[in-house]
């Protein structure tokens, strides 16, 4: 269960939205690990951010998670933004992104995402987000 982007755009004007994955499998995923509290960071390539891609994540700033038919799923809260290589990503962050036991796993999973995605390069600079959940519509919202 969801609710209507319109009605969560109401609720937090200020949110950007967005969506977890390349695909409706990883989204459904990531957003169950999520609602789990196991999914508490996120990066992106920082190369898809800024003019013509997505507005950078902000520090206090809620935004809304969609699901696969873009619908609203969750309310995150962003509470830490870095810049980093991906060399550089460790075994904290990648354990906070609850998709992998280990920073190995998480290094072939997102290796293998931003070939799909744009290409990969063991030097390329990652935007890297923790957040909290702030509101889960599926639980307490009809669509």
């Amino acid at each position: 269960m969801s609710l209507s982007l319109s009605k969560a755009k109401a609720l937090y004007p200020d949110a950007e939205a967005f969506t977890f994955g390349d695909n409706q499998a990883l989204c459904d995923e990531l957003l169950s690990l999520v609602r789990e509290g196991r999914k508490t960071a996120t990066c992106g390539a920082l190369r898809d951010y800024g003019e013509g891609g997505d507005a950078l994540p902000v520090v206090g700033r809620r935004d809304i998670a969609l699901d696969w038919e873009g619908n609203a799923a969750l309310v995150i809260e962003t509470v830490e933004v870095t810049q980093r290589r991906f060399c550089d990503v460790d075994a904290d962050f990648a354990l906070a992104e609850g998709e992998n036991d280990d920073l190995a796993g998480w290094q072939a999973d997102h290796r293998a995402y931003f070939e799909r995605n744009g290409g990969w390069s063991d030097e390329m600079e990652l935007i890297c987000e923790r957040f909290r959940l702030v509101e889960d519509f599926g639980e307490k919202r009809d669509v």
